[in-house]
């Protein structure tokens, strides 16, 4: 389909996406703040944090109002975090990515969901150390709901991810409580990965909890040894998984592939 556009339309294309999930971006960072609350997402509208006064649409345009108004409330003028336009940022490329790798289809819709998502898991987890169930319960029933109409993936493919996912994590998890009598892996971590078997798939689960365990492991140990603690460091798992899951809906067949060369 890209090799019929003209290059300068294809980066057209591309910045629209990109604008278009910088946008989704900017409501991205409305559910992070919110959901953990327990605050509507959709009312009040968006206002200042310190000064809680009400922002107009043109303080809200993701990436340039930040920079246009200096890194500062429009109002009280106190210092806005960085984190907000680079989540506009990171949700507008992942949807570069999806468009890129699926093109003008219903599985592009599909995934920018599901990226959109894991955004939403991935900061809420590094911020209070929880996956919401409104997101991990709601993504199973949607990623099952989708297999319906991803060409690629049966809805027995999505249930045996649904079940294998949730359920090797929480073998892990169980495994790991009756050795040690504490508990190593939240519920939250289980309800995520079968989330990502629904959307992705049974044959998707192994992979994810392989690359999200090597990524943990390479920066989690790092990040122990500095801080000390015994050894001892509560660590969100959740980044990884949607890290890891992010990394196989784009690149998963390729990299399996690349791994049965090795040996064959």
């Amino acid at each position: 389909m890209f090799e019929l556009m003209a290059k300068g339309d294809f980066y057209i294309v591309l910045a629209i996406v990109f604008v278009f999930g910088s946008i989704i971006g900017s409501f991205l960072n409305v559910c992070i703040y919110r959901i953990p609350a327990g605050l509507s997402i959709v009312s009040p509208p968006s206002r200042c944090g310190h000064c809680e006064t009400m922002l107009r649409w043109y303080h809200n345009v993701p990436i340039l109002s930040f920079l246009v108004l200096r890194r500062r409330c429009a109002f009280c003028r106190v210092k806005i975090s960085w984190r907000y336009p680079l989540i506009e940022a990171l949700n507008g490329g992942l949807f570069v990515l999806v468009f890129y790798f699926y093109g003008i289809s219903l599985p592009t819709l599909v995934f920018f969901l599901f990226v959109s998502a894991l955004v939403v898991i991935t900061f809420i987890d590094l911020d209070h150390q929880i996956i919401p169930d409104v997101i991990s319960l709601s993504g199973i029933v949607v990623g099952f709901g989708c297999s319906f109409v991803l060409p690629w993936l049966s809805w027995q493919d999505s249930l045996y991810g649904i079940l294998l996912g949730g359920g090797s994590l929480f073998a892990v998890a169980a495994g790991y409580e009756l050795l040690t009598k504490k508990q190593g892996m939240g519920g939250g971590d289980i309800k995520l990965l079968a989330m990502l078997g629904a959307f992705l798939g049974w044959k998707a689960v192994l992979p994810i909890i392989f690359l999200s365990s090597l990524v943990g492991t390479l920066i989690g140990v790092p990040l122990m040894l500095i801080k000390g603690e015994n050894g001892r460091l509560a660590i969100p798992f959740g980044p990884f998984l949607a890290l890891a899951s992010v990394v196989y809906l784009f690149w998963g067949p390729a990299i399996i592939r690349w791994y049965l060369s090795c040996y064959y």
